[in-house]
């Protein structure tokens, strides 16, 4: 076990109450979880204050506490450490706690409103088939090599984090890649973490309900490449309008790249299809099986993450022209009725307009689309409207319908949306709260070579309502369904 005193290497800390020369055998956020030998992190959280549950851990035995007030009435053989900011402190910690595993990884952070998950699981697997040992930590899954692993948090907390690059240490792996939420930056998760590559995709309007502004939001993605070492290569989108923001107080080596501006690497889509796209790189045209303008800013960050590795460029874009579509991203559903049916993730005005415009640009206009179209609960309400506007602009039909309505009203959240339709477009719109029927409904009133959007839940094999998760399937769903009639 180690000391207490050894874990503290490099934690910003303002007072010390009692021995730190103690072990330590296990750290917890949660104050039901203390014993003996255990050091309780107080953190200030969105729901409450960790700092209320002191006494609780140290009835429990708890050995020593992490806070950024220490309490009125100290308990003897109880070491308190004060630190600024616990977020912080606990990220550090935790490497400390686990012999710093990203010292001897090669960590590839890829953080922006859109593109995370696909970025960071192409580079995970371009470099597995290059025969690297890879770990990634991703919305949809986390590996270790090829051990697949349930995902619950886009970027796990402090110490789940750090257990993770142990073991994929452990397993062999060179390379982590992993995508980093503007949570998980704000309330300094990664704080530990020793990034040797920063990718940033682009930045619109998502989670302010947690950060409150835009900047915010552009400040907390801002802090990962603002930690960077010297040695380490930020990587950032110069189309986006915060791209250079992005690399302004950057210590790493700044690589850009664009599809309309220039840039270190400069791409551009040469034909589109519903079933992939050639794009070229450079001076190097390949085929890709992913889709968009959305998805070649995407692919050209993999290679430049490639290329940043002093990978063979014409490795790279072999291996990058096999890869297929990360699921429920653009994610094609093929069916007997030839029905062109799609399912995405998106869940920002951003995101859908990319999907739609995309698919826009691929039609014939001799089909119909229909866009099943719901929002989150307890989530960012301000952009509900916008996404019922940009559903009905794009599509002929539009089913607004549940996401995971959480503890919130489905129907409220269904009104929240028609709010942004005019009274023009409404005659396009169709309301069914319960998303089975409405997924079905869209089938029922699809032609052959019509298309289906299904978007918002993507990946997700599950439906939250009022803090329960039940068994949902988007994809299975409209198989299921198509496959019945």
């Amino acid at each position: 076990m180690p000391l207490l005193k050894d874990i503290l290497f490099q934690v910003s800390i303002t007072e010390v109450i009692g021995n730190t020369y103690i072990d330590i055998a296990h750290i917890t956020f949660n104050s039901n979880n203390a014993s003996d030998s255990v050091l309780f992190i107080a953190q200030r959280g969105t729901q409450t204050d960790g700092h209320l549950f002191i006494s609780n851990a140290i009835e429990k035995n708890a050995s020593a506490i992490i806070c950024e007030r220490i309490p009125d009435n100290t308990v003897e053989n109880v070491t308190y450490i004060k630190v600024k900011d616990s977020y912080i402190a606990a990220g550090i910690i935790a490497s400390n706690f686990y012999n710093n595993p990203t010292q001897k990884l090669k960590v590839i952070g890829v953080t922006g409103t859109n593109g995370k998950t696909t970025v960071a699981t192409l580079t995970y697997r371009m470099l597995r088939q290059l025969g690297y040992k890879v770990g990634l930590l991703s919305t949809v899954e986390n590996r270790i090599n090829d051990v697949i692993e349930p995902s619950t948090h886009t970027t796990p907390d402090a110490m789940v984090l750090q257990h993770y690059f142990s073991r994929m240490v452990e397993a062999g792996c060179e390379y982590c890649a992993m995508e980093v939420s503007s949570h998980a930056l704000a309330q300094g998760r990664v704080s530990g973490v020793n990034f040797s590559i920063a990718g940033f995709t682009n930045l619109s309007h998502d989670h302010l309900d947690f950060h409150g502004s835009l900047q915010n939001y552009l400040d907390a993605k801002k802090k990962l490449f603002d930690q960077l070492s010297s040695d380490a290569i930020a990587i950032s989108n110069a189309d986006d309008l915060n791209g250079f923001m992005i690399l302004n107080d950057t210590k790493g080596h700044k690589v850009t790249y664009a599809l309309h501006s220039d840039a270190s690497v400069k791409a551009r889509v040469v034909e589109n299809r519903f079933d992939g796209m050639i794009i070229q790189i450079d001076t190097f045209e390949l085929h890709t099986y992913l889709v968009g303008e959305f998805n070649a800013y995407n692919i050209t960050l993999v290679y430049c993450i490639g290329k940043s590795l002093g990978i063979d460029e014409i490795n790279l874009l072999t291996v990058i022209s096999l890869l297929q579509p990360v699921e429920g991203r653009f994610d094609l559903i093929s069916n007997s009725h030839n029905i062109i049916c799609i399912v995405d993730y998106a869940h920002t005005p951003d995101a859908l307009e990319n999907i739609l415009s995309t698919i826009h640009k691929l039609r014939t206009r001799n089909e119909v689309l229909i866009t099943v179209l719901g929002c989150g609960g307890d989530r960012d309400k301000v952009k509900r409207p916008r996404m019922g506007a940009i559903a009905c602009e794009w599509s002929d039909k539009v089913i607004l319908t549940s996401d995971n309505p959480r503890n919130e009203s489905p129907a409220q959240i269904i009104e929240d949306m028609a709010t942004g339709i005019s009274h023009a477009m409404s005659r396009k719109v169709l309301k069914i709260v319960d998303r089975r029927e409405a997924i079905r409904t869209a089938c029922s009133l699809a032609r052959p070579n019509d298309i289906i959007c299904v978007v918002g839940k993507g990946h997700e094999k599950y439906q939250e309502v009022n803090g329960v998760k039940y068994s949902f399937d988007d994809k299975q769903i409209l198989m299921d369904t198509l496959n019945s009639y």
